[in-house]
């Protein structure tokens, strides 16, 4: 049990630190998506664990992964329209 929390939150602080080096510019302080990614991690360990009970660890890590991902794919946001481009607007 203990080394599937710890390994759930390695597992998320490192989905989040990849995120953040990726998708630097359209996603918000580092911090925020590294406490998202990791506490995202413990949760869906959690959720996994409740659900199928012990001895499913590399399940739980796998449920962990998923619940982190999609937490720090909310924190994306649309990119920047770039500089000089035409801004389309919505006709009344």
């Amino acid at each position: 049990m203990i080394l599937e929390i710890l390994g759930s939150a390695v597992l998320g602080l490192g989905l989040s630190l990849a995120a953040a080096q990726l998708l630097a510019r359209r996603l918000p302080a580092r911090r925020l998506v590294l406490l998202m990614g990791g506490l995202g991690a413990l949760f869906g360990a959690y959720v996994t664990h409740e659900a199928l009970g012990p001895g499913h660890a590399l399940i739980t890590l796998l449920g962990a992964a998923g619940v982190s991902a999609v937490m720090i794919s909310l924190l994306v946001r649309p990119p920047a329209p770039v500089a000089g481009a035409p801004v389309r607007r919505a006709v009344p």
